[in-house]
């Protein structure tokens, strides 16, 4: 296809233009405002795939990227788009969920919320270590081998290839620098790394996990119980690294790189870090879930406690409330919180969290939110005066949104990571309650990811 202009950006880090056909056209390497031509790679019935090979104009909002890895690894899809561009486009992306999927128009539709630190703003990175690093058609057109290993990010869509990596711009130090020692005493070791067509290797994954207050975790997946050379190994980091608050390590022999179901071994130092978020100071372990970007979580919450409006008379339900973040943050200005969560291990960390801050009003219940919300709970616990809820990506269960219908609550305020399942539950929302204010929130400068808040109010 010639001279397609691009327009917008979508799911997936791709930009979005439109065919000579009327359909919609995701464009790879391309940014809103390029003229490109583009070779198609699947067709479908409403859209096509594909990828620019020819620019005829360049966006006025293209920028030269900052990290040398732009372009192979996957991590950052937008460091040649003007943060300015990002975010207008990002709240554009939000404006049109809630019109074209939900269907309502809200009183008001607030200005995105842009990041003050557009680099080195994430607080966890998950590494990976490969036997094989993945290689550029060129490279393979001039005959380089992979059979190196490499410590990085994998390449987009690929399980088995690993992009090595010199230097992340997404996390503070010493992140590279631990990644990169890694690396170095393995190899000193003569063990091989993680092979994952075969499933063999020593040295297979590491997540580092920072904190605003200066505290440092480490946690070291395995591919194998060589128990000498891997005490030789973490011995050697704590040797280099003094400083780090916490180091942990498991050993995974599955054939997929999921940690949360797995042992986690304490090697050195404590069983946790600690991260503060405005009034509330939180114990992060192992199998934690926390906002990965601090500055910006902080954001986001006080974005949604500006929206439920609390006044410290009301009785408020938090869904899907992980670790109890938002549950712990509004607390103060609640006469109760009660927050639901599936995750078991989530809960307790909610429950040492709030005994930590002294934090009495709060009841938390490990279970599905659609199993345990209903006028039975509510009738036990007290109606809800304001429903806060952060569901993940696939939005609320369609029995939750039958129960809030149920409940009627004077207020829902929700918090979601994708705008279109969010703009989805609105409209199945809207018989009985109004879409008040949206608030978009960028916690991730050059992706297409972003948060979205929106406050819903009871029809009278």
């Amino acid at each position: 296809m010639e001279h397609i202009s691009v327009t917008g950006i979508a799911d997936k880090g791709r930009a979005v233009g439109r065919a000579p056909d009327g359909r919609v056209v995701f464009v790879d390497k391309a940014v809103p405002g390029d003229v490109v031509d583009v070779q198609v790679t699947k067709k479908r019935k409403d859209y096509y795939l594909g990828y620019a090979t020819h620019w005829h104009a360049w966006s006025p909002d293209r920028v030269e990227p900052f990290c040398a890895h732009f372009g192979l690894c996957g991590g950052c899809k937008w460091q040649n788009l003007s943060y300015e561009a990002q975010l207008r486009h990002k709240q554009q992306v939000v404006q049109q969920a809630i019109e074209r999927i939900g269907k309502v128009q809200p009183r008001e539709f607030l200005p995105i919320i842009g990041a003050d630190r557009d680099r080195y703003y994430r607080n966890k990175l998950e590494y990976s270590f490969s036997a094989r690093r993945w290689l550029t058609r060129e490279e393979i057109a001039s005959g380089v081998t992979n059979e190196e290993p490499v410590a990085g990010f994998h390449a987009p869509g690929s399980f088995d290839k690993v992009i090595d990596i010199a230097h992340c711009h997404l996390q503070p130090e010493p992140s590279n620098a631990l990644r990169l020692a890694v690396k170095e005493i393995a190899l000193k070791l003569g063990k091989p790394f993680y092979d994952m067509q075969v499933h063999r290797g020593f040295l297979r994954n590491m997540v580092v996990r920072t904190s605003s207050l200066g505290q440092v975790m480490v946690i070291i997946a395995f591919g194998e119980a060589d128990m000498d050379c891997i005490h030789a190994l973490l011995d050697e980091l704590i040797r280099r690294f003094p400083e780090l608050t916490s180091l942990y390590y498991c050993i995974n022999t599955k054939q997929n790189d999921f940690l949360l179901d797995l042992d986690m071994v304490r090697y050195h130092g404590a069983t946790f870090i600690e991260e503060q978020l405005g009034h509330v100071r939180f114990a992060i372990g192992p199998k934690s879930f926390f906002q990965t970007n601090t500055e910006q979580a902080k954001k986001l919450y006080d974005t949604a406690a500006a929206f439920a409006g609390l006044s410290g008379k009301e009785m408020v339900y938090d869904l899907y409330t992980g670790l109890g973040s938002i549950a712990l943050y509004v607390a103060h200005a609640a006469r109760h919180v009660v927050g639901i969560e599936e995750v078991a291990a989530a809960i307790e960390d909610a429950r040492a969290n709030a005994r930590r801050n002294a934090i009495e009003n709060c009841t938390f219940y490990a279970g599905d939110v659609k199993d345990y919300l209903s006028p039975a709970f509510a009738k036990k616990h007290g109606m809800p005066d304001v429903i806060i809820t952060d569901p993940p990506r696939a939005g609320m269960h369609r029995e939750v949104v039958e129960t809030l219908l149920k409940l009627r609550a004077p207020r829902i305020v929700y918090v979601s990571c994708n705008p279109a399942t969010q703009a989805r539950d609105i409209q199945l929302l809207s018989a009985a309650y109004e879409l008040t204010s949206v608030q978009p929130v960028d916690m991730f400068p050059h992706t297409h990811h972003i948060e979205s808040v929106a406050q819903l109010d009871l029809r009278r």
